[in-house]
């Protein structure tokens, strides 16, 4: 009996240690798994947010008529400026991946870049214009877009191909009349988000000429309209973004909608009457809470 026992004991031991054997190659077998999962998810997590794209968008350089010298300087700052737009427009790319929802690129980077160089583009043209022909058109150079396999130009004229011919400015379908602040139709919607307050226009115009009267009452219209579809995306895009989205997405986007339409308006009286100077200070909007 009393040799038996010490076998026992060791058989015992043996066991126990087995199973602690086994026990700590599970562990380490299933941490080895998980480490591995955890590295692959990191790995898949990282490549996505590594490549957000980058904007094409259509060069503006070669689409240009002779440029006075007295308008080289404003059209080459300007030039420059369109480059700056999107280098700006790729920073957001990369500072917001994960941001938004599906059209949060389409509404926060692209249509707010697009905005900014029509408001560019118009000061090119209007730059011209003083001293000769003034070209028409280069709005339709405005969009660009998102190339996802990150080979797209990074700046506006570094070598990109013009998206189209010039051709005639993109009208829009006014909702309001001319002078109003808010569009009454989306009041009770965009109440619970704010609505857009912009200063009025109209009274700060000089006399009309004739000919320049339906162009103004058009560009009014518009100014309108952009006011309406901006409280349209207060509504549509609540929760989107972070603290500055409805400054960078809307408000930030529609003063370059209003400068662009206020420098069409300056253009059309001065083409028969003093040209009137200055508008752009009505451009900014502000939101009513």
């Amino acid at each position: 009996m009393s040799r038996a026992l010490p076998k026992y004991n060791k058989r015992r031991v043996a066991i126990i240690g087995g199973a602690a054997a086994v026990a700590l190659s599970g562990a380490v077998i299933a941490g080895s798994a998980l480490a591995g999962e955890t590295s692959e998810n990191n790995n898949g997590q990282a490549g996505t947010l590594a490549s957000p794209g980058t904007i094409s968008c259509p060069a503006v350089d070669g689409s240009l008529p002779a440029i006075p010298a007295s308008a080289q300087d404003e059209v080459t700052r300007n030039l420059a400026l369109l480059d700056t737009q999107i280098a700006e427009a790729n920073k957001r790319l990369v500072d917001t991946v994960g941001q938004g929802g599906a059209n949060f690129v389409q509404n926060a980077i692209l249509g707010p870049l697009e905005d900014k160089r029509v408001a560019t583009l118009n000061r090119i043209e209007t730059a011209i214009g003083r001293t000769a022909a003034k070209p028409e058109g280069l709005e339709a150079l405005a969009p660009c877009e998102l190339n996802a396999d990150g080979a797209a130009d990074t700046g506006d004229e570094a070598g990109g191909e013009a998206g189209g011919e010039a051709g005639a400015e993109p009208t829009e379908t006014a909702t309001e009349e001319p002078g109003g602040a808010t569009d009454e139709g989306d009041a009770g919607d965009a109440g619970a988000v704010g609505t857009v307050n912009c200063p009025a226009v109209e009274g700060s115009l000089p006399a009309i000429p004739a000919s320049a009267q339906d162009e103004v009452t058009r560009n009014l219209a518009l100014l309108d309209t952009q006011i309406a579809e901006a409280n349209q995306r207060l509504i549509d895009t609540v929760g989107q973004g972070g603290a500055n989205f409805v400054q960078n997405a809307i408000l930030g986007p529609l003063e370059d909608k209003r400068v662009a339409t206020l420098n069409r308006i300056e253009t059309a009286i001065g083409r028969t009457a003093a040209k009137p100077e200055g508008l752009e200070a009505l451009a900014p909007c502000e939101l009513n809470q």
